[in-house]
């Protein structure tokens, strides 16, 4: 296993190219379906060679990455971007997203009324 075989496991690649923090974080995207290899669902041992489309799912955006070289340590940024290609969408602006709801600080937990206003403005009955 390395890159003298020309191969890698997915999941140290992905951990050492910085797409996610931790490698036992990468190898739990690879069992939960968020990893595919050239459109194949990957397991974490899962071999990954120069040119595969590796696609990551990471915090509700989807990162599509082509492997540009295989490296099994974990490499400093600068070096890790020269590692692959890519090919994601650019994330959407923050005035796309949902406003967060925010509380003033110090008012405390919502009221009984205020959930019940909350969860009809989201769609959800309470039963």
């Amino acid at each position: 296993m390395g890159s003298e075989a020309g191969t890698v496991r997915v999941d140290s690649w992905i951990w050492a190219v910085r797409l996610l923090r931790t490698r036992s974080a990468a190898g739990d995207a690879c069992r939960g379906g968020h990893v595919r290899v050239n459109g194949a669902r990957a397991k974490p041992a899962q071999a990954v060679r120069v040119g595969d489309e590796v696609r990551v799912k990471v915090e509700g955006r989807e990162r599509i990455v082509i492997v540009g070289r295989l490296i099994v340590k974990r490499v400093g940024a600068p070096v890790a971007v020269e590692c692959y290609e890519d090919k994601s969408p650019p994330p959407p602006p923050k005035e796309m997203t949902g406003p967060v709801g925010i509380r003033d600080r110090g008012t405390g937990r919502p009221s009984k009324r205020e959930r019940r206003s909350i969860e009809k403005l989201f769609g959800r009955t309470t039963q």
